[in-house]
């Protein structure tokens, strides 16, 4: 287990946002940072503080991602044509990981990330076990017979805190999925404000 899985509700505090729109986060009750000068007045962010939260909220966004591999994934971002920060975002939505988790195969990103780790998924009938693998238009995803019994997977899916969005068709009953196609940023259901244009600036510098 991770630090980063232990402590998530802190990644909260610290960014000052409730990140993954829970209702136990403590940012609900405590919005300021954490430590002894947590609520302490702070005085207005430089441009590259701007830019370097918004970095820090989508990358802590899709769990466990470390700085190298988020930063793979802008360069991945700027080689394709179009709109890069749009590029980044429908990279980010490919991943297996934060597919299974809109799709609501799990409550959080974390525990998506263990699903596919733990062999529990296949995508187009293979297993996958790499929550980076990234996912292509009208792949099939789904649960492997064996695991479909997991209570925790049924928890998830009647959990009334977030809705499927329109780019994933999801059979409930069978616990399969299709990725029909690479969102747009405006589709992505993120509980806050994203904003990956300045995630483009803050590694153009």
């Amino acid at each position: 287990m991770t630090k980063r899985l232990n402590s998530k509700h802190k990644v909260d505090r610290r960014l000052k946002v409730n990140l993954w729109g829970r209702p136990k986060s403590p940012f609900n009750t405590r919005g300021y940072p954490p430590g002894q000068h947590g609520q302490a007045k702070s005085s207005k962010p430089s441009d590259y503080g701007v830019q370097l939260q918004a970095k820090q909220k989508l990358k802590s966004y899709y769990g466990n991602m470390n700085e190298r591999q988020f930063r793979n994934v802008y360069k991945k971002a700027i080689k394709k044509k179009g709109d890069t920060a749009e590029n980044l975002i429908g990279l980010l939505e490919r991943r297996l990981d934060a597919i299974v988790y809109r799709a609501k195969l799990s409550t959080t990103i974390f525990s998506a990330r263990q699903l596919i780790s733990h062999g529990h998924i296949k995508v187009n009938g293979k297993k996958v076990n790499i929550a980076s693998y990234q996912v292509k238009e009208e792949d099939d995803i789904e649960i492997r017979d064996k695991s479909k019994q997991l209570a925790f997977i049924d928890i998830a899916l009647a959990n009334k805190e977030r809705d499927v969005p329109e780019y994933l068709q999801v059979d409930e009953k069978n616990k399969k999925l299709k990725f029909v196609r690479v969102p747009k940023f405006e589709e992505v259901p993120y509980p806050v404000v994203m904003e990956p244009n300045l995630v483009i600036e803050y590694y153009s510098r």
